[in-house]
């Protein structure tokens, strides 16, 4: 008895057993072919997945009154899409959707991307002018493994052979090998799609669309194209967005390697930095705001994934959204800037008669009360929309149209530095306000060398103090300033007012040079007692550029507070609806001007404007300094002196608003006022006014 019951003990556990696990068995299959059939479906269905990149639109340039300079419009890009284009063994199918893309683009004038370094010239095969970065990258033992002596049509054999070409005649197998040598260097793949061509008419589109099953892999996508509501406005300063070059390529690349294998990067991190890695393939800012602001403008990356299903069907699915970039917002207002502009081609025009070599010249207008750019304009200039097909002719001209003046050029600034040579001695006590020194016409201080006032017309042999000189420009009495100053504290305050340094703005800017025993040394010359009175009129080794003259200016005009120069206002994001970033201002610096030194040197500057017919009309005063400076230069293998001009100014001189730097080169400062008062009446018409008075150095808003 006791043994059956142990057997129908062992049963039931068995068969207890045997129920739990078909239970198990039979929850699992529930869950896997009834709950959860799609997930698992989906998974049948679908044989192998990859991901491509979505680029992201980039941000809008806009004015101060938000007026867009540089915005986007709509664009038809096609792409080649690794995840349907015919693998790289199909070599037939490639090359006919290849040669037939090639012939429809052509019949159509459409250019596409085929880079290939080597041309047929009357027959014969030949490499490209400048291409041996892309000969070294062809014959390379990666790709066509050549020697290094291998000729043209080596190469083009080659590719023939490694593309399977065989059946197309030489130009169609020279065409081809273009485009596949191009997609080779963009490093096609499911994460790389080939850009084929952009900007492409509707009626290529619907030519590929309605062929769609014989261009396998060929798509079209709605990307943007970069559009300028005037390309003439700011060109210097707004800058260029294009294709990346070799060096930036590489330069790019570089720095994201460097990131990415940084030590402590974490896998989320690195997954976001790989959306902000740049192809060969993609664009970016060549120079100007293009260029300073390209990671805000540029944005993120996305991702999408495209999933191929056993059935031959594909499915895409954004899988990141992509960041479109930031817009930056600039601190000047393009019909002003339009303005100052027009004010500088067209008085700079009506010089060319006159003058012994081309005139040329910068204007720059700063806000007194934080150095925001308010106006930059240089003369030669050109236009943005044009700039791409212009680029040759643009460089080879001799007027050097593409070189921003008031930021890169460094001039011998004259007798507008005598205002900060003024303040100097009034501030260390060489002088006082009513102090009279002597001008004779000569300056007879050092035994073997003699100077001269040159603007002695009106005030030879009348005793000067600091307002008149500066009025009358007179260079015996800076001549003496400047030599009981010295050299080292002159240059002290050239470097307090912002002279010989760069100013802060966003942009490439010379930073120029002041005068002294350790910089002339350092060319190799030698520092005489005489340069220490020639530095005081402007003229020595003293370089400085339009922009410094505007910052030096605008620190006179405000009260001695020097702040940094800039061009950006802020940065909206994508959707204008949130401030990424809102300029403050940030002061350098500050020169110590008392209230009775500013006094006298604003009653010089005021007079000297007063003298002027251009002012006079203005329901203000201005306060300027005007400067000439003579040049040597060859010109056509032949040694000309002529005379660069200059005026620094700023408005009204009794509550100052604007700062106001002209230079002009081969041309005297005589009719520069001219300039300044166009520029002042631009500004307060457009501005409806004089703003009320404000404190020195305080900031407007």
């Amino acid at each position: 008895m006791k043994r059956n019951f142990n057997f129908r003990v062992r049963a039931a556990a068995l068969i207890a057993s045997i129920i739990f696990f078909i239970s198990i068995f039979c929850a699992d299959l529930f869950r896997i072919q009834i709950v959860e059939k799609d997930k698992y479906m989906s998974k049948k269905l679908s044989l192998s997945s990859s991901t491509s990149k979505i680029p992201a639109v980039r941000g809008e340039i806009v004015d101060s009154s938000g007026k867009p300079l540089v915005y986007n419009v709509p664009s038809n890009t096609v792409y080649f899409d690794a995840a349907y284009f015919p693998k790289a063994s199909l070599r037939e199918k490639r090359n006919s959707i290849v040669l037939s893309l090639i012939k429809l683009f052509e019949s159509m004038g459409i250019p596409y991307s085929a880079n290939l370094p080597i041309e047929n010239v009357g027959g014969k095969f030949v490499f490209k002018e400048n291409s041996d970065a892309d000969k070294a990258y062809l014959i390379a033992k990666d790709y066509l493994n050549l020697n290094v002596y291998a000729t043209a049509r080596n190469c083009f054999d080659a590719l023939v052979e490694y593309y399977s070409l065989e059946e197309l005649s030489e130009e169609e197998a020279l065409k081809t090998a273009s485009v596949y040598f191009s997609m080779r260097k963009a490093d096609f793949s499911t994460y790389n799609p080939f850009t084929f061509a952009e900007n492409v008419p509707e009626e290529a589109v619907l030519v590929l669309k309605e062929q769609s099953r014989f261009y396998e892999g060929v798509e079209v996508r709605i990307d943007t194209v970069r559009e300028y509501y005037d390309g003439t406005i700011a060109p210097h300063i707004v800058g260029f967005y294009d294709f990346l070059n070799a060096d930036e390529y590489k330069r790019v690349t570089e720095e994201y390697n460097e990131k990415f294998n940084s030590a402590g990067l974490s896998d989320e991190e690195k997954a976001d930095l790989k959306l902000s890695a740049y192809s060969i393939t993609d664009k970016i800012g060549k120079f100007g705001i293009e260029n300073a602001m390209e990671k805000t403008l540029r944005g993120k990356n996305g991702v999408m994934t495209t999933v191929n299903n056993a059935d031959g069907t594909k499915t895409r699915t954004v899988t990141t959204e992509p960041q479109n970039g930031g817009n930056v917002i600039l601190t000047f207002n393009a019909d002003f800037q339009k303005k100052v502009q027009n004010i500088l081609s067209s008085r700079i025009e009506s010089l060319k008669d006159e003058a012994v070599a081309d005139a040329a010249g910068s204007i720059v207008v700063l806000d007194v009360n934080d150095f925001s750019v308010l106006a930059c304009a240089t003369y030669p200039s050109y236009d943005l929309s044009t700039y791409k097909e212009n680029i040759v002719s643009l460089n080879e001209d001799k007027s050097a149209p593409l070189w921003n003046r008031a930021l890169r050029s460094t001039y011998a600034p004259g007798s507008t530095v005598k205002p900060a040579v003024a303040i100097a001695g009034l501030e260390e006590g060489i002088v006082e306000a009513d102090t009279p020194l002597p001008c004779n016409i000569y300056y007879r201080y050092f035994k073997d060398q003699t100077f001269q006032c040159y603007n002695n017309n009106y005030h030879a042999g009348t005793p000067q103090t600091v307002s008149t000189a500066i009025k009358n420009s007179c260079n015996c009495y800076f001549y003496e300033v400047g030599r009981l100053l010295g050299i080292s504290k002159m240059s002290d305050y050239f470097y307090s007012f912002g002279l010989g340094r760069k100013t802060g703005v966003e942009l490439t800017e010379a930073e120029g040079v002041i005068a002294g025993p350790e910089e002339r040394k350092a060319a190799g010359g030698i520092w005489y007692p005489g340069d220490v009175v020639q530095s005081a009129i402007g003229q020595s080794d003293n370089l400085f550029t339009p922009i410094q003259l505007a910052s030096y200016v605008a620190t006179l005009a405000n009260g001695g507070t020097k702040y940094k120069a800039h061009f950006i206002k802020a940065v909206k994001s994508a959707d204008y609806s949130q401030t990424v970033y809102e300029a403050q201002p940030e002061v350098l610096g500050k020169v110590n001007i008392s209230d009775s030194s500013k006094a006298a040197v604003k009653k010089g500057m005021v007079s000297l404007g007063n003298s002027y017919s251009a002012f006079r009309a203005l329901p203000y005063e201005v306060a300027c300094k005007t400067g000439t400076a003579q040049i040597k230069k060859k010109i056509n293998n032949t040694m000309v002196e002529y005379t660069n001009g200059f005026m620094i100014a700023y408005a009204p001189a009794d509550n100052p608003q604007i700062a106001i730097a002209v230079a002009i080169e081969n041309s005297k400062s005589a009719g520069i006022a001219d300039y300044v008062g166009e520029i002042c009446n631009a500004y307060f018409e457009q501005n409806k006014g004089v703003n009320p008075s404000q404190t020195g150095g305080t900031v407007l808003r």
